[in-house]
């Protein structure tokens, strides 16, 4: 009789998450607060690893932070960004030569000082930044555990058996599990999601392709290989993105590169 209850609880409560998960035609077995809960969890994974993750200190590195907060609080701004004020949003520079940036579910995002050094201008920077804002707001890394692992995963939350979900997704967003890597409708998506946020600002709309189109001249550097271990590089995503920026008028706007040297010179 009891295991018949707890069959039946656990249908109900299935149920119950997927009425309360489905939006824009995904189905996700996550609630939003466990978003940011397992970010949370990854936040702390990584910060308890500087020998991995050394991030720079914000006492050590004012003027860095505060150039990045300033770029992050202009997109939440934008009124474009669905969980702008459920999800955290904190931002961290990780010390390391890696061209790199990531979200964690829930909005916290990181990015390596290498990327930040090879980017010329401040729009290519907001691009990404707009990119992974998108990843996170659409809850790209549960709706790809929900796929990968559906029910099953649905029943270890229940039992409160949070910890592997959050080490798989540190492994994916970290590059090391190629199998939970973004999928390509995801970057599809944060693309067009990133020309529409920025689209709302002063910069340049078209950052997150200037972005790409750097990496390209880079290929004879195998560290610029490190972001498309966790991001797909399909060939035409540049042309959508300029697709993307005409559809909404294709107004132009800065790129400020001139600023953008601040940032570098505050860097380590």
């Amino acid at each position: 009789m009891k295991n018949r209850s707890f069959k039946l609880f656990a249908v109900m409560l299935f149920f119950s998450v997927l009425t309360l998960s489905c939006e824009e035609g995904k189905i996700n077995l996550f609630t939003v607060n466990q978003d940011v809960e397992f970010g949370e969890q990854m936040t702390q994974e990584i910060l308890a690893n500087p020998s991995e993750y050394p991030i720079l200190s914000r006492r050590d590195y004012p003027e860095a932070y505060a150039y990045i907060e300033e770029m992050r609080d202009k997109l939440l701004a934008t009124g474009e960004i669905k969980y702008a004020d459920e999800f955290d949003w904190d931002v961290y520079i990780i010390d390391q030569d890696i061209l790199n940036a990531f979200a964690v579910p829930g909005g916290t995002t990181f990015y390596y000082t290498g990327l930040i050094k090879f980017l010329d201008n401040e729009a290519s920077l907001a691009g990404v930044m707009a990119h992974e804002f998108a990843h996170a707001d659409k809850r790209h890394s549960t709706n790809r555990m929900t796929k990968m692992y559906g029910v099953q995963t649905l029943l270890s939350v229940i039992a409160g058996e949070e910890t592997t979900v959050v080490e798989d997704l540190l492994l994916q967003l970290g590059g090391q599990a190629t199998a939970l890597a973004f999928s390509r409708d995801d970057e599809y998506e944060a693309d067009e999601s990133a020309v529409r946020y920025l689209y709302k600002t002063d910069w340049d709309a078209r950052g997150v392709a200037y972005f790409f189109e750097k990496m390209g001249t880079e290929a004879d550097n195998p560290d610029w290989m490190v972001y498309f271990q966790t991001h797909p590089n399909p060939s035409d995503r540049i042309e959508k993105i300029y697709e993307h920026h005409q559809n909404l008028g294709g107004n132009v706007g800065d790129v400020f590169a001139e600023r953008y040297q601040e940032l570098k010179n505050s860097l380590p």
